[in-house]
C-alpha cells in the first residue's frame, strides 16, 4: 500500500520484572508543582496491544517521535522489533490472524469527482514486518475494511465485506470476500446486494445476517440465513424517521438459530437476552446493570462463547462470565488498590494475559501475567513522564438539573488546594451521544494542573443511562441540554466548589457547539469559551453528511434534536456573543469539516467580537499529532490566562 513501510526497532519498550503491590493514596497540603504541558500532551507511548494467539509478540501502536506506528514486539527479544509507518495514512485498527499474521484497517481522506471521502483499506502484515500485503480487488470504492471474520484454527484467512463503487456505480453496496492474508488472493463469498450495506458472520465465518437500508423511505430490513448455502430470508422491517430494528444479534450461537442480542428492558436500559432467529422471540434476560446500559460483550471466538460482559458506571468494568478469568480478576482487584486491573488481551490457551492498570489520576501501565506464576510483570508505562508525579482526584458528583433531572458528572480537583472558590471549567463531552466516567483525561488532568476544578456533565442525551435519558435529548439541542450544562455550574458554585465570577467553558465537537452556544445564549454565566473543531451551523452539518449512506439518517437524527436548527446555531447570532472565543480546528477533519470553524469566525469577525482562531496543517479530529497536541494546550494555557486566571 502507498506510503506504509517497516523498520527495525531495537528500543521499543521498556521490561521488567516486578511484582505489583497495592497502590497507596497520596496526599499533600501544598499545591501540586506544574508539569510540563508537553507531558499532557505527550501521545500514549503505548496503546491497545494485542497479543499473538502464541503469546509471544505484541502488536500495538506506539509513539516514536510525536508520530504514531504500527510496532510488532517479540517478548522474548525486543531487538527484534519493529514499527510500521503508516506516513500519509490513518491507523485505525488491527488484529492477529494467526502467530504469522496480522490484520490493520488504515485510511485516509481522498478527493474522488471533487468529493472528500474517507477511504479506508484492510492490509496484512507479516509477523516479521517483512511483508505488507493490501487486501484489494479491481476496482475498489470507498470502503474496503469491514473485517467480518478472522480465522480461530492457525489458517491465514479472514472474511471482508468492501465496496466496488461510488454511489451510483456498479458494486456500491458491499460485497463479502474470504481472503488468503499471506498472499492477497480471494474468492467470492456473498454477491453485492441492493441496499445492504452491513454483513455480519458467524463464529465459523459464515454470513449469516445482513442490515439494508433505504434512505428515500427510511426503511430498514434484517437478512437472514441459517446454512452457508441457502439463501437470506427477511427476518425483520423497520420504517419511518428514527426507525431502528429491535434484534441486531451480537453474537451467534453453535446451536442452530440461535444468537445473543441487546434489547431494552421495561426501565429502557439496554440489556442482553437470548433471541431465537426463527422464531424471532427473545428468552430471560441474561445480564442488565441496574441504572446503567450494558455496552458489550467480550467473546471466546473459537467457541463461538460469551465470556465477558462490559458496563459502566463510575468507570468501565468487566464483569466476566467465565470462572476462571472471574477468579483472577478478582486477585487483581484486591491487588490494585485504587486503581483499575482490565485484562486487554490474551494467548490463545490462556496462558498469558496482558493487563492494563490505571485509573482518572493516571495514565497507567500494561502488565504480563502467567496465571500458573501468578505475579504481574511490568511491561511498558502508557506516559513514563508522570512517574512520580501528584495528578488530580477525581470523582463522580450527581446534581438536579432545573426541571428535577438527575444528573452525573465527573469532577476533577486540583491537587493540594482546598475545593473551595477555585476557578471552574466545565467541559461538555463530544458526541453527544457520549459519556465521561473516572478514566484518564489529559484535558481535565492539565487543566487541573493549573489550578482549574474542571467539571464534566453527562447532560440529557448522553450515552450509558438508558433509551429513556437518551430521548430527553430529542428537540433539546441548545436548550434544555444547554441548561444542564448552566445548572452543572450552579450546582459547583452553591456547592462552595467555585467561584461563579469565574468560570469557563472548553469542549470538543459537540463540546465545542456547547461552548459557542454558550457564548452566544448564556450572558453571565461564562468569562470565555473555547471551541475545538466545533459545529456552528447545524443545517450545514446536515448538507456536508447528505454526501454519505447513512445521510437521510443523520438528517432525521439532527432534526429530531431540535424544532429549528437555524434558530440553535451559533454563527447565526455572532452578534449576540458576549464573551472572548478561542476557536481551534484541524483543516483535515472528516467528522466536523473545518468550514464550520471558518464560518463562526468569519461572522464574529463582521460583527466585531473578541475571539482568537487557530488552524491546524493536516489536523484531524482526535489531535492524532503530538505537534497539534502541544500547540492546543499552549493556546488553551495562554487564552485561559488572559481571560480566566487561576
Amino acid at each position: 500500500m502507498r506510503g506504509m513501510r517497516a523498520r527495525a526497532g531495537t528500543a521499543l519498550l521498556a521490561f521488567g520484572a516486578i511484582a505489583l503491590s497495592p497502590a497507596s493514596a497520596q496526599t499533600s497540603p501544598d499545591p501540586a508543582p506544574l508539569i510540563p504541558l508537553e507531558a499532557f500532551a505527550a501521545l500514549p507511548f503505548i496503546e491497545a496491544p494485542q497479543l499473538s494467539p502464541d503469546g509471544t509478540r505484541i502488536a500495538a501502536r506506539i509513539a516514536i517521535h510525536g508520530k504514531q506506528r504500527l510496532a510488532i514486539v517479540p517478548l522474548a527479544d525486543k531487538s527484534k522489533a519493529v514499527s510500521i509507518d503508516p506516513a500519509e495514512q490513518d491507523l485505525n485498527d488491527w488484529r492477529w490472524v494467526n502467530d504469522q499474521w496480522l490484520l490493520a484497517r488504515i485510511g485516509r481522506k481522498q478527493s474522488i469527482t471533487s468529493i472528500d471521502y474517507y477511504v479506508t483499506r484492510t492490509i496484512s502484515i507479516s509477523a516479521d514486518g517483512k511483508q505488507i500485503i493490501p487486501l484489494v480487488v479491481d476496482p475498489m470504492g470507498q470502503s474496503g475494511a469491514d473485517v467480518l471474520w478472522i480465522a480461530h484454527d492457525g489458517s491465514p484467512h479472514a472474511v471482508i465485506a468492501m465496496q466496488r463503487g461510488l454511489p451510483g456505480e456498479l458494486g456500491f453496496w458491499p460485497e463479502v470476500r474470504d481472503f488468503d492474508v499471506s498472499t492477497g488472493r480471494s474468492k467470492m463469498v456473498v454477491h453485492s446486494t441492493e441496499t445492504v450495506f452491513n454483513w455480519y458472520a458467524d463464529g465459523a465465518g459464515v454470513v449469516r445476517y445482513g442490515i439494508g437500508y433505504t434512505g428515500l423511505d427510511r426503511a430498514l430490513r434484517a437478512l437472514y440465513r441459517n446454512q452457508p448455502t441457502a439463501g437470506c430470508r427477511v427476518i425483520e422491517r423497520a420504517q419511518g424517521v428514527g426507525a431502528s430494528l429491535d434484534n441486531r444479534p451480537v453474537l451467534f450461537l453453535p446451536e442452530p438459530d440461535k444468537a445473543l442480542a441487546f434489547h431494552d428492558d421495561a426501565d429502557g436500559f439496554s440489556t442482553l437476552y437470548p433471541l431465537d432467529l426463527k422464531t424471532m422471540t427473545r428468552g430471560a434476560p441474561l445480564y442488565s446493570v441496574p441504572g446503567y446500559d450494558v455496552d458489550g460483550i467480550l467473546i471466546d471466538r473459537e467457541r463461538s462463547q460469551m465470556i465477558g460482559v462490559r458496563y459502566t458506571d463510575t468507570y468501565q468494568h468487566i464483569s466476566w462470565t467465565d470462572p476462571t478469568l472471574a477468579a483472577i480478576q478478582a486477585d487483581f482487584d484486591k491487588a490494585v488498590g485504587n486503581r483499575h486491573a482490565e485484562v486487554v488481551s490474551w494467548s490463545h490457551d490462556r496462558s498469558q494475559l496482558l493487563v492494563k492498570v490505571a485509573n482518572a489520576s493516571t495514565p497507567g501501565s500494561y502488565y504480563l501475567y502467567a496465571p500458573k506464576e501468578g505475579v504481574l510483570h511490568f511491561y511498558a508505562q502508557i506516559n513514563g513522564r508522570f512517574a512520580g508525579k501528584q495528578l488530580a482526584s477525581v470523582k463522580t458528583i450527581t446534581y438536579k438539573a432545573r426541571d428535577g433531572l438527575e444528573i452525573h458528572a465527573v469532577l476533577t480537583l486540583p491537587s493540594g488546594r482546598p475545593a473551595k472558590d477555585l476557578p471552574l471549567i466545565l467541559m461538555p463531552h463530544g458526541g453527544p451521544f457520549a459519556r465521561d466516567d473516572e478514566s484518564w483525561d489529559w484535558w481535565a488532568q492539565f487543566l487541573a494542573n493549573r489550578g482549574y476544578a474542571v467539571l464534566q456533565p453527562n447532560y440529557r442525551g448522553s450515552s450509558g443511562y438508558g433509551t429513556k435519558f437518551t430521548d430527553l435529548s430529542k428537540g433539546q439541542w441548545g436548550l434544555a441540554m444547554q441548561d444542564d450544562l448552566t445548572d452543572a455550574v450552579a450546582w459547583a458554585t452553591h456547592e462552595g466548589i467555585a467561584d461563579a465570577k469565574r468560570v469557563c467553558i472548553v469542549g470538543g465537537s459537540y463540546g465545542g457547539y456547547a461552548a459557542l452556544r454558550a457564548a452566544q445564549r448564556d450572558k453571565g454565566v461564562y468569562r470565555c469559551a473555547v471551541s475545538f473543531a466545533g459545529v456552528s451551523d447545524m443545517p450545514g452539518m446536515i448538507r456536508y453528511d447528505n454526501r454519505f449512506l447513512s445521510g437521510k439518517s443523520t438528517e432525521d437524527y439532527f432534526r429530531e434534536r431540535a424544532p429549528d436548527l437555524a434558530a440553535v446555531s451559533p454563527a447565526n447570532f455572532a452578534a449576540d456573543f458576549s464573551i472572548p472565543v478561542l476557536l481551534m480546528h484541524g483543516d483535515d477533519d472528516t467528522t466536523v469539516p473545518v468550514k464550520q470553524s471558518r464560518l463562526m469566525v468569519s461572522r464574529l469577525k463582521a460583527a466585531g467580537k473578541t475571539y482568537r482562531y487557530v488552524e491546524q496543517p493536516g489536523g484531524d479530529h482526535h489531535l492524532s499529532s503530538e505537534a497539534d497536541r502541544v500547540q492546543f494546550l499552549k493556546e488553551l494555557e495562554t487564552f485561559l490566562k488572559q481571560y480566566n486566571p487561576a
